[in-house]
């Protein structure tokens, strides 16, 4: 098959994203080492990564503004080029309030990306589900990549160096991109960018009985992937007694397992629907939480990691169903405000996490997110059995 410009397109997108999450994630492995230096507990730990994921979604609905604005290529570039910035500021903080604000500004800056890059795929593939599970294993191939390399340096030459990573991932993506990509012809460059943020509109998106349920769905599932990648092998330390390093490989093993399955999940969705995939997904995910937190034994990891890594890869099933409510007019901005909104509250997941687990430990901390999944599989086989019509 030739090679064709939206497949660099594609490509490129799904390595700036690679890059955003790369830095995100190169901070979970070494949060023991950040707990002992700055002297801090999970629960004030976890408040600072709530903020990244916060503002990384807070960020989402102003990207789409942005792109309709100055086009989907130029708010890329921000996007991977703040990364890099903001995480070199991350590896220099002198004092945990520094290092707060630059995880504020890692999310914000990385949070510009997936609603952008989402809707600039949505504008040339028609398989949309396919091609967001293509851009989506982005993340986990970053997961891949990100734990086992910080785990290895946080060990050797400490977490600084560790979190560095996101730099010298990010630059590189940047160069290609903005060599490989022509520019993208905004949408809207005229309209006045506070239009699009009156609170009337943005009001009838939320309250339309499709979107509204899906951001519901959307909440729970975010909130247990943000605490997941929070927390999952610091849970692996603390409660099933791992090594660092062995928890770290089973960390990147999880987004092994997402980047495999994510494009078969929306394929899935392609072909069988949103809600049939979605519900496998979340379904799958709690089945492996319950293995993870009462089964003793490697092969009960081996078995939990492949269940909750497909299982969280939800988003190749469960974002299309946005875009299918979604007008093409609507779909920059819209695709964004449902991002930040499911996201922020979703976020949250990483603070709750933690002091759950300061107070009632992981076991009962992790118990909660599998019940969350099953509670969005309830309502998706009720939806569908009763026709409600969400």
């Amino acid at each position: 098959m030739r090679w064709r410009y939206r497949e660099t397109v594609l490509t490129l997108s799904t390595l700036a994203f690679f890059a955003t999450m790369v830095a995100r994630l190169a901070i979970s492995p070494v949060v023991p080492a950040i707990t002992d230096e700055f002297g801090i507990s999970n629960t004030v730990i976890g408040i600072s990564l709530t903020g990244l994921w916060m503002f990384y979604f807070l960020s989402q609905f102003p990207s789409g503004v942005f792109a309709d604005r100055y086009g989907e290529r130029s708010v890329i570039l921000v996007s991977v080029g703040g990364t890099a910035l903001a995480s070199l500021l991350l590896a220099l903080s002198p004092v945990f309030p520094v290092f707060v604000l630059s995880t504020v500004v890692l999310g914000a800056f990385a949070g510009l990306h997936y609603s952008v890059a989402t809707t600039l795929l949505t504008r040339i593939y028609d398989d949309i589900g396919t091609a967001i599970g293509v851009h989506n294993s982005g993340g986990p191939a970053a997961g891949l990549v990100a734990p086992v390399v910080a785990a290895w340096i946080g060990v050797r030459y400490g977490w600084r160096l560790a979190i560095a990573i996101g730099v010298a991932t990010a630059v590189p993506i940047f160069v290609l991109f903005a060599w490989r990509v022509r520019p993208t012809e905004p949408r809207r460059p005229d309209q006045p960018m506070r239009e699009r943020f009156e609170l009337e509109s943005v009001l009838e998106l939320l309250s339309r009985p499709k979107i509204a349920f899906t951001v519901c769905l959307a909440v729970a599932g975010a909130f247990v992937w943000q605490a997941t990648a929070s927390f999952l092998p610091t849970f692996l330390v603390d409660h099933r007694g791992q090594a660092e390093t062995t928890a770290g490989v089973v960390f990147s093993a999880y987004f092994v397992v997402q980047a495999i399955t994510q494009v078969g999940v929306g394929a899935v969705s392609d072909r069988y629907g949103r809600d049939v995939a979605t519900a496998g997904c979340m379904i799958l995910a709690a089945s492996g939480f319950v293995l993870l937190i009462a089964v003793p034994g490697v092969l009960a990891v081996g078995a939990a990691v492949l269940l909750i890594g497909t299982g969280l890869g939800w988003g190749a099933a469960l974002l299309p169903r946005f875009m299918d409510e979604l007008s093409e007019a609507e779909r920059g901005a819209g695709f964004g405000l449902v991002r930040t909104v499911y996201g922020v509250v979703g976020s949250v997941g990483s603070v709750a996490t933690g002091f759950v687990a300061d107070v009632f430990g992981w076991g009962v901390s992790f118990g909660v997110l599998a019940t969350l999944l099953a509670l969005a599989f309830v309502a998706l086989v009720v939806n569908r059995a009763f026709s409600l019509g969400y």
